[in-house]
């Protein structure tokens, strides 16, 4: 069967293709904009631009799998819908003006898929610590033995930082030390506080446009997925400068990153830190193939 998922993100909103069978699944295609829709929250509310910027991109989607003969389609919503104060306000416009009906699913709910998708859909180690950090949310995620021992979703991601903090391109150096004091205050009273983990599995755009800068510096292959924690550490020390040379470099890699590597980063780093990790492992899947497991296949864990 085929079907059509589209997660509703803070900073993006992509759509996969999938065709499944049983418990197996293969990604057709991948389309992202970078709708950026934390940017149109002010005061909790997202506006009716950012609605309809929402509203512009999901139509665009629905054409497309239209003329692929998709009709199973999902759409969901993280925190871009969750974190705002006239959800139902924007679920209606969107259901009147698209015809698609968003879920917005809970933080909970969004590490479980991000777990899922890394562990079942992506062959991450079945015992370990998961982070997926997002436009507008960071998730992380503690399991043994394939099952979750701790979790919990922060209301802190690489766009919402920038938006909030950031006035120009890069932060400043005062802009840097309060945006790490958000991420710190949030770490100290996450679930999985004490936890110790070697080794991080990483899920989201953040992570995913670390590696490349990494794999960049260092020469590695471009789909090198494991990444010493040292390394991403050089990485936001030599971006922080924020000089022209910094520019080209993300400009070159991960260009449509240049305002929000340096906050992700920052929370990346963050993470490394408060759980002692030494290597981060660059996961294949995430919460949509979790959601694709659960919701659509349903599979709901390790067999």
């Amino acid at each position: 069967m085929k079907c059509g998922i589209v997660d509703l993100g803070s900073n993006t909103i992509r759509l996969s293709i999938y065709h499944w069978e049983g418990r197996q699944f293969k990604l057709l295609m991948n389309k992202k904009e970078m709708a950026g829709l934390a940017g149109y929250i002010k005061d909790g509310v997202l506006s009716d631009r950012g609605i309809l910027v929402a509203c512009q991109v999901l139509a665009g989607f629905k054409s497309l799998l239209e003329n692929f003969d998709i009709r199973d389609i999902h759409v969901f919503a993280t925190a871009s819908l969750r974190n705002i104060v006239n959800t139902e306000d924007a679920l209606d416009t969107i259901r009147a003006v698209t015809g698609m009906t968003v879920e917005v699913v809970s933080g909970s709910d969004e590490a479980t898929f991000s777990f899922l998708g890394a562990t079942v859909g992506g062959g991450a180690p079945a015992t370990g610590l998961l982070a997926d950090i997002g436009g507008g949310s960071t998730e992380l995620v503690s399991y043994e033995k394939g099952i979750i021992t701790s979790g919990c979703s922060l209301p802190m991601g690489s766009l919402s930082l920038f938006t909030k903090y950031v006035s120009g391109l890069f932060p400043t150096r005062e802009e840097r030390h309060a945006i790490r004091d958000q991420v710190e205050a949030e770490l100290e009273r996450a679930k999985t506080a004490g936890v110790r983990s070697a080794h991080l599995t990483g899920v989201g755009g953040t992570i995913r446009a670390a590696a490349k800068l990494c794999n960049d510096l260092s020469g590695a292959d471009q789909n090198n997925r494991t990444i010493p924690a040292e390394e991403i550490r050089a990485l936001y020390k030599d971006l922080k400068k924020g000089d022209q040379a910094t520019l080209r470099q993300i400009l070159r890699t991960v260009p449509d990153r240049v305002h929000t590597i340096l906050p992700g980063l920052a929370i990346l780093n963050a993470v490394l830190k408060s759980y002692e990790v030494e290597t981060v492992l660059v996961s294949p899947c995430g919460v949509r193939e979790g959601y694709l497991l659960q919701w659509v296949m349903g599979v709901n864990g390790h067999e």
